[in-house]
């Protein structure tokens, strides 16, 4: 089986967790995901099976979006509600006040990531020093976030939800926590669904048990495989070229292609990406435009990308 799967991920699963199971359903050893969630989130995690692997370091959409749940008055020591509470304290804030904070947490923004993570400092997972009590020197990191909203507030019960839409590497917990330690009261994250990934949305994915319904004892049954999304469907935002059967061919041996003898060759950017496929609309993979020489070059192949469905 070559292409995605878009799995709605339960919450108290971790990502590996879902690949595992992934792994036991369809019979396949070859599965990857496209950007980890943590074990209390909930909802998009596009896991690429066989072939589209190859797609996991070259994805065009890396941006996310969240829905979050939060709660000020509470600071935790993993910023989230299932941590350990550090402080509570009397909150005073409104929505309005909220709303004043936001627009400094838009566009690209500093972001220190939290000890319970899984970012490395010498080799060594964030979140193994963390559960030793070790606090370490972490390097700040630039994110970008496109949006930002406040979806609901309780003045009553200090309880509220925003839309965060992202760039990759953001962590919500950190920019809630960051939010509340602004406000004076602190912050904690009390629940949060991944609502994008990678172009694929919540009504885009299925459930595990979903998937098991269609799974037979790691059987690959026709359920199953229409299941499956095309590894060109990651790749949407790339032009897309036709091609003779010859230079399919020759494309698929590692050839470049002659630009004068495709589709656009009257409109080209050097460095430009393609989709290339076969004349009956096969994905062969993606080629890069060399302007100077005239030619499409690989980039990356998917040789046995059948798979349908955008």
């Amino acid at each position: 089986m070559d292409g995605i799967i878009v799995v709605n991920k339960p919450q108290e699963f971790t990502s590996f967790d879902v690949v595992a199971v992934m792994r036991r359903l369809c019979g396949q050893r070859k599965i990857g995901h496209t950007g980890t969630l943590d074990p209390m989130a909930t909802g998009v995690l596009p896991l690429l099976l066989g072939n589209a692997t190859r797609a996991q370091d070259i994805l065009p959409d890396s941006d996310k979006e969240y829905v979050a749940q939060f709660k000020l008055g509470v600071r935790s020591d993993t910023l989230d509600i299932w941590g350990t509470v550090l402080e509570e304290k009397a909150v005073v804030c409104s929505g309005t006040d909220i709303m004043r904070i936001i627009p400094k947490y838009t566009g690209k923004i500093s972001q220190l990531p939290p000890m319970y993570s899984a970012v490395k400092k010498d080799g060594v997972r964030l979140y193994d020093l963390a559960r030793q009590g070790i606090e370490v020197e972490r390097t700040p990191r630039t994110v970008n976030i496109s949006e930002l909203k406040l979806l609901t507030y309780d003045d009553e019960t200090y309880m509220g939800q925003i839309k965060v839409s992202c760039s990759k590497g953001t962590y919500i917990r950190s920019l809630i926590d960051d939010i509340g330690n602004d406000l004076g009261c602190g912050a904690v994250m009390t629940s949060l669904v991944r609502t994008k990934a990678c172009g694929f949305s919540l009504e885009d994915s299925v459930t595990l048990d979903e998937i098991r319904e269609l799974s037979v004892n790691g059987e690959q049954s026709e359920k199953t495989v229409k299941l499956l999304r095309s590894c060109e469907s990651l790749f949407n935002v790339y032009c897309r070229i036709n091609v003779s059967d010859k230079q399919a061919v020759r494309f698929s041996n590692g050839g470049a292609i002659d630009i004068d003898r495709t589709s656009v060759k009257n409109s080209i950017n050097d460095g430009e990406i393609l989709r290339v496929c076969e004349r009956n609309g096969n994905f062969i993979g993606l080629g890069k435009i060399d302007a100077e020489k005239r030619l499409v070059k690989i980039y990356k192949l998917f040789p046995s990308d059948k798979s349908k469905g955008d």
